[in-house]
């Protein structure tokens, strides 16, 4: 049964937004969303609808140093997370990395934290332009990041045509707590994919480390990666799988990941 949010339960939901995003120039940037590497394009869940998606990352090879004390190697890790999705009306669409799970090269298995976001997409349909934003906070262990609790806010923008798709993400990272003191870092992702059937686009996705807002366009002292890209169907299951590279200050080499939509709530 299909439901939807009156305006009011709508524009209370968006007041934690707006109150984080004027809090932005007084906070501190988070990293980079290891458990997810995606590029936001036109998707969103129809209203009332329940989603899965299956996030799985695995760094085959890079630098084993920790990036800060008392953290952990990325290298040889295997991240593991569920990111749940419900559609609140045609716009709106509220989502849960829950839990943010982790294998590390030793084969321990944690739960290292939670993420929400509330994202909003005016225009979406499937040929044309689109645009919105997305807006996530959440809690990591230290493991993963010396700074607990993060925030992001998602610019989200492309164009998709009978053949082709190019979409492009304007990430604003911030740091709600922890010792790392910096300015909001910004990352540029883009993804450009040719369809070769209606359900199945080859193409590439970058991941590109800018800066911050007061030192953008530091793109050598910034993590880089670029993947080539599937994105299919198996049956009733939407699959996007990706091989990686990354360079610039990036210590993850060879990136494996695959994200799997999983048929619930159709």
């Amino acid at each position: 049964m299909t439901r939807t949010l009156p305006a009011a339960a709508r524009w209370t939901l968006c007041l934690p937004l707006l109150a984080t995003l004027a809090m932005a120039a007084t906070v501190r940037p988070a990293q980079a969303a290891p458990e997810e590497v995606q590029v936001y394009t036109n998707d969103i869940n129809a209203p009332g609808q329940v989603g899965l998606e299956l996030h799985v990352n695995h760094v085959a090879t890079g630098d084993p140093t920790p990036d800060h004390p008392g953290g952990e190697s990325s290298t040889g890790r295997l991240r593991v997370t569920p990111e749940w999705s419900y559609g609140i009306d045609d716009h709106f669409e509220l989502g849960a990395y829950l839990p943010l799970t982790t294998i590390d090269n030793h084969g321990t298995f944690r739960a290292d934290g939670y993420k929400i976001r509330l994202k909003w997409l005016p225009q979406h349909s499937e040929r044309g332009v689109y645009y919105g934003i997305n807006y996530e906070v959440g809690r990591e262990d230290r493991h993963l990041d010396q700074n607990p609790w993060n925030n992001e806010v998602k610019l989200i923008g492309g164009w998709e045509g009978n053949r082709w798709l190019i979409g492009g993400n304007v990430n604003f990272d911030f740091a709600l707590s922890g010792p790392a003191k910096a300015p909001p870092a910004v990352e540029l992702d883009t993804k450009v994919g040719y369809k070769l059937r209606e359900a199945t686009l080859v193409g590439f996705e970058t991941y590109n480390g800018a800066g911050t807002t007061t030192s953008f366009g530091h793109f050598g002292g910034s993590d880089q990666a670029t993947y080539l890209t599937l994105d299919t169907k198996l049956g009733r299951w939407d699959v996007n799988a990706g091989v990686g590279r990354g360079y610039g200050a990036n210590a993850d080499h060879l990136i494996l990941k695959m994200i799997v939509g999983v048929p619930i709530g159709h």
